[in-house]
């Protein structure tokens, strides 16, 4: 189901190398500390291990790029020499560009390429897999621009247009994974369409839905009493959208418990095989 009828959603796990990401911030600074967390998410079902240097949380400030790489580039060349499958989530190309030439596989770039004009290019060059995230502002700026006539229409047609201009720069269409850009200018009741309608705006590419722990699950499953303010609390609810997105047929989840997604893809999977057998 991992692309509308491949063998099983993915599960890309969160390996924030920063000190002030919105869920883990400061617990993987260090490198020791971010690879032995990447093990961990391995044992637990990870098939991708996504490394990010620069928080996107609602808010964030840049961080310089060298500080950027020098975070994430230690870690991704100690992954990728045993073995694991690893993708750098960044906006740089100059980023992108040093942690494939150390064994990054997959760009994971939540502006889509918006941030920095040289990106299409390095991807181009680069001949990875390049997920394309619908992007409208940077963090600080991002919840001013959850103004959407059409949410799904909308971000159907931002993501085409994303689309055209990296074919254009030479990306080969197979390479392309769009990501909806949960959270990011959606604060809320913006990110359910794109959840429900997913072929409506992937245009039959392979998705990424990155739910994971954010604001608009705590929305829903706060309860009284309950602190809405933490992101740990919205694991069950992320699993959720893991075991629907796998359903839906995404080519992967970003997720930071690999455990209950990997669990909830395999629920699905033999669901959908018993379906298969007895039709």
């Amino acid at each position: 189901m991992g692309v509308l009828g491949s063998p099983a959603t993915l599960i890309m796990g969160v390996l924030n190398v920063t000190p002030d990401s919105f869920s883990d911030g400061g617990r993987f600074e260090a490198t020791d500390a971010a690879i032995s967390h990447a093990h961990r998410l391995v044992a637990k079902g990870a098939d991708i291990v996504d490394v990010g240097g620069e928080s996107t949380r609602p808010g964030a400030e840049r961080v310089a790029p060298a500080e950027e790489l020098e975070r994430v580039l230690p870690v991704i060349r100690a992954l990728s020499q045993e073995g694991v499958v690893v993708s750098v989530d960044t906006m740089r190309s100059t980023t992108a560009q040093a942690c494939v030439a150390a064994g990054a596989s997959i760009i994971n770039d939540v502006s889509g390429g918006l941030a920095d004009p040289d990106m299409a290019a390095v991807v181009a060059a680069a001949d990875v897999d390049y997920v394309a995230m619908h992007w409208r502002a940077h963090s600080t700026t991002m919840d001013s621009r959850d103004r959407y006539d059409d949410v799904v229409r909308e971000v159907r047609d931002e993501l085409s247009a994303r689309v055209d201009a990296l074919t254009s720069a030479g990306v080969r269409d197979e390479r392309i994974i769009l990501d909806p850009g949960l959270g990011f200018s959606k604060v809320a009741d913006s990110n359910w369409p794109l959840l429900a309608n997913m072929t409506e705006w992937s245009g039959g590419r392979r998705v990424l839905i990155g739910a994971s722990r954010k604001r608009f699950l705590g929305a829903v499953v706060t309860r009284p009493g309950m602190d809405a303010g933490d992101p740990a609390r919205r694991d069950h609810a992320t699993t959720a959208v893991t075991a629907l997105a796998a359903q839906a047929g995404a080519w992967a989840v970003r997720v930071h418990d690999a455990r209950a997604s990997s669990d909830a893809v395999r629920v699905v999977s033999a669901w959908q095989n018993a379906l298969d057998t007895t039709r």
